[in-house]
Formats: C-alpha cells, structure tokens, sequence
C-alpha cells in the first residue's frame, strides 16, 4: 500500500504544474503514508496508539487505502494504452498555437488538476459520509414461523446483536444507544454473536461491560468471532469466560424460557488455515451438534453463515449469524461484496425446515456502508 500511495503522489504530481493541486495532493498523500505506517506500527507493536486516531482521518485512512487506492489504480492500468496513444499522436501532430491559447488553460492542464485533486475529494466525500453513518443504526424484525417449536415457547422473543466492534470506529453514544434498544424491547433473550471488538484487548473490558448492561428476561450469551481473536485469541476467550456472561466455545447450554427448556450452541471461530475453510467449518458444525439434545428445542449460534449448510444438513431449525456485515458495500440487493464472497449475507435464508438469519451487524470494522445498514434485529420464534 506505501509503495502504491508513493507511485500515485509521484504519477498526478508529474500531471499538474497547478501548486496549490501539488500542494493538497502532497499533503493528502503524506498524511495517508504517515497514518498508515502509524495504524501498522502500532498495531504490530501492541503500542494502541492507532485508537486515538480521530475518527474522521482513521475513516479517511480505511476508505483510500482499501477502496480508492484499488479503484484508482484499476482505472489507471485501464487508462496506460489511451495515453500511450494519445502521447504518440500528439508527437507527430504539428500543432500552431496562437498566442490566445497559449494563456488559456489548455484541456491537458484541466486533466491534470482534476487528476490531483480526485483522490483528496474521492476519500474525504465518502469519509464525511461514513461520519454520518457510524452513529446510526436500524431495527429488523423478524417473525419467524418454526416448525417443532414446542407451544410454550410461542412468541419467545431474541434481541440479536451482532458484530459491535468496539473499538476505532465503533464507539460514544451509538454504543449507549444500542443498549438502551435492546433493553426496551425485554427480550426473552440476548444472543451475541460474534466480534464482541475490533481488534484491540484494549476494547474487552468495556465491550463486556455494555454486554452485562443488556438485559433480557432469561439471560444473555456470547460466542466470539474472528475479530475478537486478532490480538491474542487465548487471553479474549479467558477474559470473556471469567465476565460472568455465558461464553458458548463449542459449547451447548439450555436455559429455560417461559417454562420450556431451549438449547443454544455456540460455535468457536475455525481457526484451521486448510485450503478448503467452508469444510473446517461444516466439521466443526458436525462436531458440536452431537451435544444436541433431541427432546429439547435447538439454536445454533455461528458467527460465519456459511455454517447453515452443515445445520441445514442435521435438521438444525434456527442458526443466527454475522460476519458478513450485509455485504458492506451493495450496489442493490444483489449485487456487491456480499453476494461475492458469501453464500448468505444479509437477512432470513430458508433450506427445508431450517432457517438462517444473517444480521448486518451494529457496529463497524469499516467505516463506510452502502445499501447495508448497521442494524440490530428482533426476532420473534411462533410455531409452524
């Protein structure tokens, strides 16, 4: 990424001659070079300097350097054979310019300025817009129809919060606000699943604390995800274990709700770099299901989706998961990163009998979404 920001400041200088497009363009670029260098070093360093970032030049940061330094540098490969072209032609072309054009601002100077200054206003348009979006978030409700769902359990209602990433962009009043929904509704039950934190340990403590403060009417669980094990997996599952929250590490637990026993399996992160992941994770899908108990009704908790096939398989009737982010960046329902690399990524998905539902998430690893909303969803389970 350094060398590619060097090479674009190196090849839109050379395309200007304007001072004040150099000047912003320099600045933008070395600011960019300086923060990235600041994140990485602080990040491999466990310094935790990278959190106090403001918000807005850690947004700016994120959306030049993975989404615009991409987008740029694919327009500029296509874009070498036209000005190769456009060079030569105008090497052979005998040109007679009146002394009137030569003080206009020819059409290659335009260029030129315009290429300076479009990253600057590329990254700093999308990050004002990101601002306006990391303190929102929208509501989903589902009222799902489940076939085998004993009749007590009717209108057993589930807060599911997924994805709250505290930490760099995830933070202040949103984080209170999402508390205070989730306790309005008096769910029967709060399911977390997965990256209770960004990436920082520094972040746990707090995370832990606003996942004490929800509260439902028969209890709160967690499973983590893979954001939660970046920095040091082994001391987030200690720490977690010893909060007092129940922590599902490929795990089952029944709780009993409105005087029915229900039984919620957790599914830890596969870890297993094998070549083929979505095999690691049916596995470890298997594996954890033979704690099921067949005479009680069964909700597995899987961060990555892509765990339903493997449920859908052994008759699993609710699977809830995040991960995805609802694709992050959509250009409508179907189309975008969501589609690209998921099988499931955003709402309610049905195989038989079995149902999955993928929440956007609340929280922000990336501070910009398009056509995927932060949200918190509201499930509601009735008999089929």
């Amino acid at each position: 990424m350094l060398l590619l920001d060097a090479i674009w400041w190196w090849t839109l200088a050379r395309q200007t001659e304007n001072a004040f497009a150099r000047a912003l363009l320099g600045i933008f670029m070395g600011a960019q070079m300086l923060c990235l260098i600041w994140l990485v070093a602080s990040r491999l360093l466990h310094w935790g300097w990278d959190r106090w970032l403001p918000k807005f030049a850690a947004s700016a940061l994120f959306i030049w350097h993975f989404l615009g330094l991409g987008l740029f540098s694919i327009i500029g490969l296509a874009l070498i054979p036209v000005l190769l072209v456009t060079k030569i032609a105008r090497h052979h072309r005998d040109t007679v310019v009146s002394s009137h054009e030569q003080q206009a601002w020819t059409r290659r100077e335009f260029f030129g300025f315009a290429a300076a200054l479009a990253p600057p206003l590329f990254t700093f348009s999308l990050a004002g817009v990101a601002m306006s979006q990391l303190n929102n978030f929208r509501v989903r409700r589902f009222v799902i129809p489940t076939p085998g769902l004993p009749r007590a359990l009717d209108g057993t209602t589930i807060a599911q919060v997924s994805d709250m990433h505290v930490g760099r962009f995830t933070s202040g009043r949103v984080l209170e606000k999402m508390v205070s929904t989730v306790n309005a509704w008096q769910a029967d039950l709060v399911l977390l699943t997965g990256d209770l934190i960004n990436d920082a340990l520094a972040d746990l403590d707090h995370g832990l604390q606003l996942a004490r403060k929800m509260q439902a009417r028969f209890g709160s669980y967690i499973i983590e995800g893979n954001h939660d094990l970046i920095e040091d997996a082994a001391e987030f599952e200690r720490r977690t274990r010893a909060s007092g929250i129940p922590f599902l590490l490929d795990q089952s637990a029944i709780v009993t709700v409105r005087g029915a026993p229900i039984q919620l399996l957790g599914l830890s992160w596969t870890r297993h770099h094998a070549k083929d992941h979505d095999a690691e994770i049916s596995r470890s899908v298997h594996a954890l299901l033979q704690q099921r108990q067949t005479d009680v009704f069964p909700i597995l908790l899987a961060h990555h989706p892509h765990a339903f096939d493997a449920a859908a398989e052994s008759g699993m009737p609710l699977t809830l998961s995040g991960h995805t982010h609802g694709g992050q960046l959509m250009l409508n329902e179907q189309l975008g990163f969501g589609p690209a690399m998921f099988r499931y990524w955003s709402g309610l998905y049905t195989r038989g009998e079995s149902k999955l539902i993928v929440s956007n998430g609340v929280g922000n690893w990336f501070p910009l979404r398009i056509k995927a909303p932060a949200e918190l969803n509201h499930i509601t389970l009735r008999t089929a």
